[in-house]
């Protein structure tokens, strides 16, 4: 069997860049990664934005795509799909099972990721500390924790009995929140046991390790 070829990953240590660099240590693929400076501005790049229109990390070409042609992909959670495709992995076969995946996957994609960058952003980052702001965002981001919080009282993992890209599409998102203490308290991340346990679990994952590294920032 020839072995596979290697991926190409466009993409910056944040949590949308982590979840592609976590997926593919924990599926095994070959790939390089290529920094894109967001600080920088390497998103507005010609050549990058030939394969992420939207200018946003992370992408990746692939020169194995279906039916072996070459293939790119922007958006954190279609490369996910694609890759737990690719694989057969972190991505049940049976219908229940895989509805069950993509609709946390999709709860992280419209919900964790938005919002829980936007309370980040007004109470850490703002220049002007807008208190409807920073409330909104904040009692938006307590109410997701609360969600999740509820659902691993129940199971394993985020979708459930099993680990899966809904994980790994979250989790680097509730990490990268909590690693500020300011933001940490601001959320009650406490308050949140469950949440706490599964995340403990999850940042001690081999390719988790890994992927976290991965790319170095300058």
């Amino acid at each position: 069997m020839p072995e596979p070829k290697t991926i190409e990953v466009y993409s910056w240590p944040t949590p949308n860049g982590h979840k592609i660099h976590i997926m593919l240590e924990e599926c095994g693929l070959p790939y390089r990664a290529h920094p894109i400076d967001i600080g920088k501005g390497d998103q507005f790049a010609p050549d990058f934005l030939r394969i992420s229109p939207n200018n946003k990390i992370p992408a990746i070409t692939d020169p194995d795509g279906p039916d072996g042609a070459p293939i790119s992909l922007f958006e954190s959670g279609a490369i996910l799909v694609y890759l737990a495709g690719k694989t057969g992995q972190f991505l049940p076969q049976g219908d229940r099972a895989r509805y069950d995946v993509l609709q946390w996957l999709m709860f992280q994609m419209g919900g964790v990721g938005p919002m829980l960058g936007q309370a980040h952003h007004f109470r850490l980052y703002a220049p002007e500390k807008i208190a409807y702001a920073i409330d909104r965002y904040t009692n938006e981001a307590k109410r997701l924790y609360g969600v999740i919080d509820k659902q691993l009282s129940k199971h394993s993992f985020i979708a459930g009995p099993d680990y899966s890209i809904a994980d790994i599409a979250s989790f680097p998102w509730i990490r990268n929140l909590i690693g500020f203490y300011e933001a940490r308290e601001l959320v009650g991340f406490d308050s949140f046991p469950n949440v706490a346990r599964v995340l403990e679990r999850f940042v001690a994952r081999p390719a988790v390790i890994a992927g976290l590294t991965i790319p170095k920032a300058a």
